[in-house]
Formats: C-alpha cells, structure tokens, sequence
C-alpha cells in the first residue's frame, strides 16, 4: 500500500477549549515520512512538534506534546481524524498552543480533511503486523490494552467510571474506514465535579453546553449552579432525565464510549508506525494509551533492529523444496533450506525446519543435539544465494562461492523442532555477480544468529 497525503491544503477556524481564543488551524501536504507534524506559525520560527511518543509530555486531561519547550495541546482529535481518514503525512499549522476544540468531537477536523482529498503518493506504507499480543496494564487505576494479531486495524473499547449516571459503555470498530461514519462525531465528556475543577482554576474558558457532555454526578447546588450559569452565559442551566446538562442532546446511548475509541486512535497514532492487530482497551485514558503506544514503539524499535521479518511461516511459500532445487546446486543431505517465503531485488527470507533426523545430531552431541553453528551460515548463504541467482535468466548455470564472513555471533542454540527463519538483506547492490549481505537467524523472535556475508555466482556453463 503507499502512502497518502492531502491533495490541497484546508483550513478552519474555533475556540481553544482552555484558552478561549479564536485559533485557525492549517493541513498541508508533506512528503513521504514526513509523519504528522505540528508547526506552531504563531512563534518565532515557526517551530515544529513531530507527533510522537517521544514528545508527550502530560496527559492530563489531554495529550500535550513538548519539543524544546514549545508545546501542543489537546493533540488527540485531530491526530484520529488523520489517522481515521488513512492519511500518512500532513502538516498541522496552528497560530495557539491547542487546535480549536470545534464541538468536542473530531468531525469538523474529517469534512475539512474530506474537502481536501488524498493524493497517494510512489513510496510504500511501512505496516507493523503484531503476531503476539502486546500488552500494557496501569495497575493504579485497573485500566489496560492489549493488540492481539487481526487482518487490518481494529478496536474495541470498554469504558466504566464506576458512576450510576455513565455506567458501563463499549464501543467497536471493526474497519477504520468507517471512522468517519460512527465514530467521528462522538464528542467529549465530562463529569460536573470535573467541571467545577476546571472553572475554578480558571480553565475551558472556550467551553460550552455545545462541545462537551456534562454528566452530574452530584447534586447541584446553588453555588455550582450560579458557576455553571456564568461560565455558560446561560440561565436555563438544568439537568435532563438522562442525568445530563441540557441543551445538549446524546447522537449516541454509547458516545462516550465512541468518543474514548476516538482518543485512543489519535493517541495511538503516536507509535509513527501503521500496524495491523485488533486493540482491546479496558478503561483507556490519555496516560494508559500513551504508554501503551510508547510500549509499541519500543518493540516495533527494537524489532527492526534485530531484523525480525514479520511473516506468516504457514502461507504458501513463494518457493517449496522442489523449486529450491532447480535454482540451487546443493542437494540433501546438504541443502539446508526447506521454503522460500520472501523476495525481492534486496532481500529474501528463508525458512528451515529442524528434526531430529539431521545426520549431523549423531555427533553434535549424543544426548544433547545441538545445530552447528558454521551450518546455521551455510543455510543463511544458501538463503543468499536464492537472491543472487534470482537476478540471473538460468540460474541452474552458475554456482554460489563464499568469498567472505565477518561480525558472526551465535546468540542462542539451536535444537531439534525449532523452526529457523533467515533473512538476507543486501549491504550494497549486486555487482559482477558478487553479493555482500547482511544475514539473521531467527527462532520466533530470538535472534539466534547473525553474519556479514560476501559470496559470487560463478558460470559453469
């Protein structure tokens, strides 16, 4: 899939929800990688906030992101718009520090980024796929999250506040191109305790009965009602058999639960990477769901920088034995790759699946079988060697040499009934038939081994 921008640039106008003042926000176009960035244009020089883990910095009440003291808050709705909409890249120009909370809800932030359409753009979308569950738990306050493995993005959110007046609501979106439809204009929400807090610190001066839900968890007394009146500028503030403040009416029996999967996405929109996996939240709030996503983008770090290559062992390889066979020269009991599952002009991967009926078990060592580690090379040259000769027209002519091994470890031992997945990726391009390549081993996730490698294909007929 590649990745997508806007077509044209788009802008609109609000109140700051802690502010009170008027603030214009601007989408622009970025290129590939970019990511979304916020560019504070009411600054000198412009300064920009990536939205990243890294750069949150509170996530009271919203999710603040700091970069060398300029911040961005309330990030959160329209990073899911962004998100919710497919987009990749895009500048977020703001003349405040927080965008303008339009009605509490993201939908403003979606039709100005439908007026201003998707331009797909020639590099590829990089997607994380999760394969195992990631899991993160605040045991303060009970809330957790979990990605299990699924076929696209997917998110289901359980919200429970322990209140009469909420209850226990949840909400799922199964396709995130339904964002748009039902989740987008769910709105933001608050309890009357909550509320007072605020008021008295002199805070959501661009509030109103028109952007947030109010649930009154407490009687309203005349003092809390003669703050709400004038923070209103109202003076028919009551509340509604549904145990709501008035002049507002629900889109959804469950929006607060609908507004809260909202959060998560733009919350979560923090990792930088796309993935595929289905997230279960329990309880979420802007603390949990970031480091949750600061979690995520540890592993998707730490994961790359092994190698790891995120594949479904069980597909239907792009190369059985068989195949193997027509373009390597090496035969059993010497060929010591079983599948070929990925290949392109600079990597492949290969898979071998150990028995205990290697040969080699006999001696290396009666009683505690163990796979040599110079064999773990030769199945990752072999592995090597698929790609290299996959470049020439009549592979079963040529032959593979080593010439060279450098920076080779050996991490783990490997044993009868583990399953080795290698992956190759070329160091330099392929020139006169000479491939210099960089060489990992996996059992699952652990790095078992790893290699420089350098080899030539030389013609023999």
């Amino acid at each position: 899939m590649k990745q997508k921008t806007l077509a044209k640039s788009v802008s609109l106008s609000g109140i700051g929800l802690h502010t009170g003042k008027k603030v214009t926000l601007t989408f622009l176009p970025a290129n590939p990688n970019t990511g979304f960035v916020f560019k504070r244009v009411d600054l000198p020089g412009e300064p920009e906030i990536p939205a990243l883990t890294k750069y949150v910095t509170r996530t009271q009440r919203s999710t603040v992101l700091e970069k060398d003291g300029v911040e961005v808050h309330t990030s959160e709705h329209v990073l899911a718009a962004l998100t919710g909409l497919d987009y990749d890249n895009a500048i977020i120009e703001i003349n405040a520090s927080e965008p303008p909370i339009m009605d509490g809800s993201a939908i403003a932030f979606v039709h100005a980024l439908q007026e201003a359409g998707i331009k797909e753009q020639e590099e590829e979308r990089d997607v994380y796929e999760v394969v195992e569950p990631i899991h993160f738990k605040d045991e303060k306050t009970g809330s957790e999250i979990i990605v299990l493995p699924a076929e696209q993005y997917e998110l289901s959110v359980l919200v429970d506040f322990g209140t009469n007046v909420l209850g226990t609501q949840n909400a799922t979106l199964n396709h995130l191109g339904d964002f748009a439809r039902d989740i987008a204009d769910a709105r933001t929400f608050s309890f009357l305790h909550e509320i007072e807090t605020l008021l008295d610190n002199g805070l959501i001066k661009g509030g109103d009965l028109n952007n947030a839900i109010v649930y009154v968890d407490k009687d309203l007394s005349e003092s809390t009602m003669s703050k709400l009146k004038k923070a209103f500028n109202r003076d028919d503030i009551e509340v509604t058999p549904n145990g709501i403040l008035n002049n507002l009416e629900l889109k959804y029996s469950n929006e607060a639960a609908r507004h809260k999967l909202l959060d998560v996405i733009g919350d979560l929109s923090l990792v930088g990477t796309r993935f595929k996996g289905r997230i279960i939240a329990c309880k979420p709030g802007h603390y949990v769901n970031t480091e949750f996503a600061k979690l995520m983008h540890r592993k998707i770090k730490e994961e790359r920088r092994k190698g790891v290559p995120r594949i479904d062992i069980y597909a239907e390889p792009l190369m059985d034995t068989m195949k193997i066979m027509e373009m390597l020269p090496h035969r059993p009991p010497f060929l010591l790759i079983d599948k070929i599952l990925e290949l392109s002009g600079t990597h492949v991967v290969g898979l071998k699946n150990v028995t205990m009926n290697e040969s080699y078990f006999i001696g290396h060592f009666p009683g505690a079988p163990v796979m040599p580690g110079v064999l773990q090379v030769e199945a990752m040259a072999q592995t090597g060697g698929i790609l290299v000769l996959s470049t020439v027209p009549d592979p079963e002519n040529y032959l593979t040499f080593f010439m060279k091994m450098d920076n080779v470890r050996f991490k783990h031992q490997v044993n009868p009934g583990d399953t080795l997945i290698f992956n190759c990726e070329l160091i330099t391009p392929i020139r006169r038939g000479i491939c210099h390549m960089r060489a990992t081993a996996f059992v699952g996730e652990r790095l078992v081994s790893e290699a420089e490698l350098m080899a030539q294909i030389v013609k023999t007929k």
